[in-house]
């Protein structure tokens, strides 16, 4: 395994990743397909972003986290978001991002880290328990575009 800040030419690879995600859906918050070129705006070359790592396994991309900046959020912190290939979550691969995740966020003088999860994304509520996120803020009432409402979790890491 690699962990590697991202490039531009891993957006392809990236929003492939993504979409599959999207596609399964109950572990992300993004509901519609992305195009690559979303996905290197906002993960890795946009103008809120701060860090993009990836893990690669055998030549291609099983996993990134990306750090931006949230207009909502205070300037010293950063949202995160971390995506995992099917079959390989809770394998110890989110860990590995995020220890290179760490440094880079420390590097760009950020304070603390906030990860908003669906509050039935049990598996990314529970990744980020492990890695010693603690709740700050519930919104109970988060609903999805057809309507069910699944509520959200944020979650904040001081660095």
């Amino acid at each position: 395994m690699i962990i590697r800040p991202a490039t531009l030419a891993d957006a392809p690879a990236m929003t492939d990743l993504l979409n599959r995600i999207i596609a399964i859906g109950g572990t992300t918050a993004h509901q519609h397909p992305k195009p690559a070129e979303r996905v290197l705006v906002d993960c890795i070359d946009g103008p809120h972003t701060l860090t993009c790592m990836v893990a690669e396994l055998d030549g291609r991309v099983v996993g990134f986290q990306s750090v931006g900046r949230n207009p909502q959020l205070p300037a010293s912190t950063g949202d995160i978001g971390t995506f995992i290939e099917p079959g390989l979550q809770a394998k110890g691969l989110g860990a590995q991002l995020f220890v290179a995740t760490l440094a880079a966020a420390r590097g760009a003088g950020l304070c603390d880290l906030n990860a908003t999860i669906r509050a039935d994304n049990v598996p990314g509520l529970a990744y980020c328990a492990r890695i010693g996120f603690v709740d700050c803020a519930h919104d109970p009432d988060w609903a999805l575009d057809d309507g069910r409402v699944v509520g959200r979790v944020s979650r904040r890491f001081v660095l």
